[in-house]
Protein backbone atom coordinates (compact mmCIF):
# COMPACT_ATOMS: atom_id res chain seq x y z
CA UNK A 1 0.00 0.00 0.00
CA UNK A 2 0.73 3.99 -0.36
CA UNK A 3 3.56 4.48 2.47
CA UNK A 4 5.91 7.43 3.28
CA UNK A 5 9.05 4.56 2.58
CA UNK A 6 7.52 3.95 -1.09
CA UNK A 7 7.04 7.80 -1.66
CA UNK A 8 10.92 8.52 -1.03
CA UNK A 9 11.58 5.71 -3.36
CA UNK A 10 8.87 7.50 -5.45
CA UNK A 11 10.18 10.91 -4.95
CA UNK A 12 12.79 11.38 -8.07
CA UNK A 13 10.69 9.34 -10.30
CA UNK A 14 7.66 11.51 -9.77
CA UNK A 15 9.37 14.93 -10.20
CA UNK A 16 11.29 14.45 -13.01
CA UNK A 17 8.17 13.49 -14.60
CA UNK A 18 6.51 16.82 -13.68
CA UNK A 19 9.58 18.55 -14.86
CA UNK A 20 9.59 17.14 -18.55
CA UNK A 21 5.98 17.32 -18.73
CA UNK A 22 5.56 13.30 -18.61
CA UNK A 23 1.76 12.66 -17.73
CA UNK A 24 1.12 8.93 -18.95
CA UNK A 25 -2.28 8.52 -20.66
CA UNK A 26 -2.83 12.59 -21.28
CA UNK A 27 -3.10 11.61 -24.69
CA UNK A 28 -6.00 9.63 -24.28
CA UNK A 29 -8.32 12.05 -22.57
CA UNK A 30 -9.10 16.17 -23.11
CA UNK A 31 -7.56 18.58 -21.06
CA UNK A 32 -9.99 20.13 -18.37
CA UNK A 33 -10.74 21.93 -15.66
CA UNK A 34 -13.46 23.02 -13.53
CA UNK A 35 -15.77 25.86 -15.34
CA UNK A 36 -18.98 26.11 -14.51
CA UNK A 37 -20.66 23.93 -17.07
CA UNK A 38 -18.62 25.19 -20.09
CA UNK A 39 -17.87 22.87 -22.66
CA UNK A 40 -14.36 21.73 -22.38
CA UNK A 41 -13.74 19.78 -25.74
CA UNK A 42 -14.17 16.88 -27.68
CA UNK A 43 -12.96 13.29 -25.94
CA UNK A 44 -11.07 11.03 -27.77
CA UNK A 45 -13.18 8.10 -26.17
CA UNK A 46 -16.07 9.61 -28.42
CA UNK A 47 -17.61 12.63 -30.19
CA UNK A 48 -19.58 13.92 -27.15
CA UNK A 49 -19.19 17.47 -25.55
CA UNK A 50 -17.77 17.30 -22.44
CA UNK A 51 -19.05 19.37 -19.00
CA UNK A 52 -17.43 19.88 -16.02
CA UNK A 53 -18.99 21.88 -12.69
CA UNK A 54 -16.48 22.85 -9.64
CA UNK A 55 -20.31 21.76 -7.18
CA UNK A 56 -20.65 21.74 -3.00
CA UNK A 57 -23.10 19.97 -1.29
CA UNK A 58 -24.07 19.52 2.35
CA UNK A 59 -23.05 16.69 4.31
CA UNK A 60 -23.85 16.22 8.05
CA UNK A 61 -19.81 17.04 8.61
CA UNK A 62 -19.64 20.09 6.88
CA UNK A 63 -19.59 21.47 2.94
CA UNK A 64 -18.31 18.72 0.73
CA UNK A 65 -17.02 20.29 -2.69
CA UNK A 66 -16.13 18.26 -6.16
CA UNK A 67 -16.17 18.35 -10.08
CA UNK A 68 -19.22 16.71 -11.22
CA UNK A 69 -18.11 15.88 -14.95
CA UNK A 70 -20.43 14.72 -18.04
CA UNK A 71 -21.27 14.26 -21.45
CA UNK A 72 -24.30 16.32 -23.69
CA UNK A 73 -26.41 18.25 -21.75
CA UNK A 74 -29.78 17.87 -21.09
CA UNK A 75 -29.35 14.12 -21.01
CA UNK A 76 -28.97 12.21 -17.95
CA UNK A 77 -26.74 9.18 -17.02
CA UNK A 78 -25.50 6.57 -14.16
CA UNK A 79 -23.90 8.60 -11.44
CA UNK A 80 -20.17 7.82 -10.79
CA UNK A 81 -18.60 8.38 -7.42
CA UNK A 82 -15.12 8.34 -7.95
CA UNK A 83 -12.85 8.88 -4.31
CA UNK A 84 -9.01 10.18 -5.02
CA UNK A 85 -5.98 8.63 -3.85
CA UNK A 86 -3.95 10.11 -0.81
CA UNK A 87 -3.38 12.98 -2.66
CA UNK A 88 -6.46 14.24 -3.34
CA UNK A 89 -8.57 16.10 -5.96
CA UNK A 90 -6.77 17.33 -8.93
CA UNK A 91 -5.92 17.38 -12.44
CA UNK A 92 -5.04 14.10 -12.78
CA UNK A 93 -8.45 12.65 -11.14
CA UNK A 94 -10.45 15.46 -13.43
CA UNK A 95 -8.76 13.88 -16.79
CA UNK A 96 -9.57 10.46 -15.34
CA UNK A 97 -13.29 11.44 -14.72
CA UNK A 98 -13.36 13.03 -18.21
CA UNK A 99 -12.21 9.87 -19.85
CA UNK A 100 -14.93 8.10 -17.94
CA UNK A 101 -17.72 10.02 -18.84
CA UNK A 102 -17.03 10.02 -22.38
CA UNK A 103 -18.48 6.46 -22.38
CA UNK A 104 -21.77 8.08 -20.89
CA UNK A 105 -21.70 8.78 -17.12
CA UNK A 106 -22.06 11.57 -14.85
CA UNK A 107 -18.81 11.49 -12.83
CA UNK A 108 -18.29 13.34 -9.28
CA UNK A 109 -14.90 13.40 -8.33
CA UNK A 110 -14.88 14.30 -4.49
CA UNK A 111 -12.44 16.23 -2.72
CA UNK A 112 -12.36 13.69 0.63
CA UNK A 113 -10.51 15.92 2.41
CA UNK A 114 -13.12 18.80 2.73
CA UNK A 115 -13.84 18.38 6.29
CA UNK A 116 -10.14 20.62 6.76
CA UNK A 117 -9.81 22.51 3.62
CA UNK A 118 -11.77 22.76 -0.06
CA UNK A 119 -10.33 21.81 -3.48
CA UNK A 120 -7.10 21.40 -5.05
CA UNK A 121 -4.15 20.83 -2.21
CA UNK A 122 -1.51 19.10 -4.53
CA UNK A 123 -1.12 20.10 -8.26
CA UNK A 124 0.07 16.78 -8.81
CA UNK A 125 1.97 13.29 -7.17
CA UNK A 126 5.00 15.25 -7.72
CA UNK A 127 4.02 18.18 -5.88
CA UNK A 128 2.53 15.99 -3.04
CA UNK A 129 5.70 14.59 -2.66
CA UNK A 130 8.00 17.86 -2.49
CA UNK A 131 5.33 19.74 -0.01
CA UNK A 132 5.25 16.52 2.63
CA UNK A 133 1.92 15.67 1.73
CA UNK A 134 1.59 11.98 3.91
CA UNK A 135 2.58 14.72 6.96
CA UNK A 136 -0.10 17.32 6.01
CA UNK A 137 -3.00 15.06 5.10
CA UNK A 138 -2.04 12.71 8.27
CA UNK A 139 -4.57 14.76 10.56
CA UNK A 140 -7.25 15.10 7.83
CA UNK A 141 -6.63 11.33 6.54
CA UNK A 142 -7.61 9.96 10.68
CA UNK A 143 -11.05 12.01 10.38
CA UNK A 144 -11.71 9.26 7.30
CA UNK A 145 -13.33 6.55 9.46
CA UNK A 146 -15.60 3.84 8.11
CA UNK A 147 -18.46 5.50 9.75
CA UNK A 148 -17.67 9.26 8.40
CA UNK A 149 -17.33 7.87 5.18
CA UNK A 150 -20.51 6.16 5.18
CA UNK A 151 -21.94 9.18 6.30
CA UNK A 152 -20.60 10.72 3.60
CA UNK A 153 -21.58 8.59 0.78
CA UNK A 154 -25.17 8.76 2.38
CA UNK A 155 -24.94 12.50 1.10
CA UNK A 156 -23.22 12.24 -2.17
CA UNK A 157 -26.01 9.66 -3.54
CA UNK A 158 -28.68 12.07 -2.05
CA UNK A 159 -27.24 14.99 -3.72
CA UNK A 160 -26.34 13.42 -6.95
CA UNK A 161 -30.04 12.29 -7.50
CA UNK A 162 -31.12 15.70 -7.46
CA UNK A 163 -29.08 16.43 -10.58
CA UNK A 164 -30.74 16.72 -14.17
CA UNK A 165 -27.06 15.03 -15.04
CA UNK A 166 -28.36 11.90 -13.36
CA UNK A 167 -30.30 8.93 -14.47
CA UNK A 168 -32.14 7.85 -11.04
CA UNK A 169 -33.58 4.83 -12.84
CA UNK A 170 -30.33 3.03 -13.54
CA UNK A 171 -27.43 2.16 -10.21
CA UNK A 172 -24.54 4.47 -9.26
CA UNK A 173 -20.99 2.87 -9.29
CA UNK A 174 -18.18 3.95 -7.44
CA UNK A 175 -14.44 3.34 -7.92
CA UNK A 176 -11.50 4.56 -5.65
CA UNK A 177 -7.92 4.73 -5.44
CA UNK A 178 -5.32 3.70 -2.57
CA UNK A 179 -6.88 5.39 0.04
CA UNK A 180 -9.80 5.50 -1.84
CA UNK A 181 -10.59 1.67 -2.29
CA UNK A 182 -12.12 0.93 1.25
CA UNK A 183 -14.40 4.08 0.56
CA UNK A 184 -16.03 2.27 -2.26
CA UNK A 185 -17.21 -0.80 -0.25
CA UNK A 186 -17.90 1.57 2.60
CA UNK A 187 -20.26 3.34 0.22
CA UNK A 188 -21.59 0.46 -1.63
CA UNK A 189 -22.89 -0.82 2.60
CA UNK A 190 -23.82 2.38 3.25
CA UNK A 191 -26.39 2.96 -0.11
CA UNK A 192 -26.86 -0.53 -0.99
CA UNK A 193 -30.40 0.34 -3.01
CA UNK A 194 -28.17 3.05 -4.89
CA UNK A 195 -24.65 1.82 -5.07
CA UNK A 196 -24.40 -1.23 -7.32
CA UNK A 197 -20.99 -1.69 -8.49
CA UNK A 198 -17.73 -0.77 -6.26
CA UNK A 199 -14.11 -0.76 -8.02
CA UNK A 200 -11.24 -0.92 -5.62
CA UNK A 201 -7.68 -0.16 -7.34
CA UNK A 202 -4.45 -1.19 -5.28
CA UNK A 203 -6.97 -0.08 -2.12
CA UNK A 204 -4.93 -0.11 1.28
CA UNK A 205 -6.60 -2.04 3.93
CA UNK A 206 -9.56 -4.05 2.67
CA UNK A 207 -8.84 -6.38 4.82
CA UNK A 208 -8.25 -5.38 8.43
CA UNK A 209 -8.30 -7.94 11.00
CA UNK A 210 -10.65 -7.61 14.48
CA UNK A 211 -11.99 -4.76 13.10
CA UNK A 212 -15.72 -5.11 12.71
CA UNK A 213 -15.79 -2.37 10.14
CA UNK A 214 -13.10 -3.70 7.50
CA UNK A 215 -14.40 -3.37 4.38
CA UNK A 216 -14.64 -7.13 4.08
CA UNK A 217 -16.58 -7.41 6.94
CA UNK A 218 -19.76 -5.04 5.50
CA UNK A 219 -20.12 -6.76 2.52
CA UNK A 220 -23.39 -8.17 3.74
CA UNK A 221 -24.74 -4.87 4.20
CA UNK A 222 -24.15 -4.32 0.19
CA UNK A 223 -25.44 -4.94 -2.86
CA UNK A 224 -23.18 -4.26 -5.01
CA UNK A 225 -20.96 -6.15 -7.80
CA UNK A 226 -16.98 -5.83 -7.20
CA UNK A 227 -13.74 -5.15 -9.06
CA UNK A 228 -10.78 -5.74 -6.38
CA UNK A 229 -7.80 -4.60 -8.54
CA UNK A 230 -4.75 -5.99 -6.45
CA UNK A 231 -0.84 -4.19 -7.28
CA UNK A 232 1.47 -6.84 -7.17
CA UNK A 233 3.87 -5.51 -4.75
CA UNK A 234 0.25 -5.15 -2.36
CA UNK A 235 -0.01 -8.78 -3.00
CA UNK A 236 3.51 -9.86 -2.09
CA UNK A 237 3.28 -8.01 0.92
CA UNK A 238 -0.15 -9.46 2.15
CA UNK A 239 -0.59 -12.34 0.01
CA UNK A 240 -3.59 -13.61 2.09
CA UNK A 241 -5.84 -10.37 1.93
CA UNK A 242 -7.38 -11.25 -1.42
CA UNK A 243 -8.31 -14.54 -0.21
CA UNK A 244 -10.00 -13.34 3.13
CA UNK A 245 -11.94 -10.80 0.53
CA UNK A 246 -12.76 -13.35 -1.73
CA UNK A 247 -14.12 -15.66 0.79
CA UNK A 248 -15.95 -12.84 2.62
CA UNK A 249 -17.69 -11.71 -0.49
CA UNK A 250 -19.14 -15.49 -0.99
CA UNK A 251 -20.07 -15.66 1.89
CA UNK A 252 -22.38 -12.15 2.02
CA UNK A 253 -23.31 -13.29 -1.79
CA UNK A 254 -21.69 -10.79 -3.57
CA UNK A 255 -19.90 -10.93 -6.98
CA UNK A 256 -16.29 -10.06 -6.80
CA UNK A 257 -14.04 -9.53 -9.59
CA UNK A 258 -10.52 -9.98 -7.44
CA UNK A 259 -7.41 -9.70 -9.80
CA UNK A 260 -3.66 -9.17 -8.94
CA UNK A 261 -2.21 -7.05 -11.82
CA UNK A 262 0.90 -6.80 -13.43
CA UNK A 263 1.70 -3.23 -11.71
CA UNK A 264 2.34 -1.62 -8.65
CA UNK A 265 0.53 0.42 -5.79
CA UNK A 266 0.01 3.49 -8.05
CA UNK A 267 -0.13 1.87 -11.61
CA UNK A 268 -3.99 3.15 -12.72
CA UNK A 269 -2.98 6.87 -12.19
CA UNK A 270 -1.30 8.73 -15.16
CA UNK A 271 0.72 11.04 -12.46
CA UNK A 272 2.02 8.25 -10.13
CA UNK A 273 5.29 7.58 -10.52
CA UNK A 274 4.19 3.85 -10.68
CA UNK A 275 1.65 4.05 -13.58
CA UNK A 276 1.94 1.35 -15.70
CA UNK A 277 -0.06 1.80 -18.89
CA UNK A 278 -0.59 -1.75 -20.21
CA UNK A 279 -1.91 -2.55 -16.70
CA UNK A 280 -3.94 0.69 -16.19
CA UNK A 281 -5.61 0.10 -19.87
CA UNK A 282 -6.88 -3.27 -18.95
CA UNK A 283 -7.95 -2.30 -15.00
CA UNK A 284 -9.96 0.53 -17.21
CA UNK A 285 -11.25 -2.24 -19.33
CA UNK A 286 -12.66 -4.51 -16.73
CA UNK A 287 -13.94 -0.57 -14.87
CA UNK A 288 -15.90 -0.60 -17.90
CA UNK A 289 -17.27 -4.43 -18.09
CA UNK A 290 -18.39 -3.95 -14.20
CA UNK A 291 -20.40 -0.79 -14.51
CA UNK A 292 -21.61 -2.34 -18.05
CA UNK A 293 -23.21 -4.83 -16.08
CA UNK A 294 -24.60 -3.48 -12.88
CA UNK A 295 -25.36 -0.26 -14.12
Amino acid sequence: MCDEAKLKNWAKDAISRRQFGVLAGAAAVVACAPNGGEATGESSAGSRSMFSDAVSFATEDGTMDGVLVYPEQGEDYPAVIMWPDIAGLRQSKIEMAMRLAAEGYAVLVVNPYYRDVQGEQFADFAAFIEAEGFQKVRPWREKLTAEAIMRDAKSIVAWLDGQEQVDTSRGIGTQGYCMGGPFTVWTAAAVPDRVKAAASFHGGGLVREDNPMSPHNVLDRAQASFLIAVAQDDDAEDPQAKATFAQAADDAGRPAKIEVYAGDHGWTVPDSPAYAEEAAEKAYADLLELYSATL
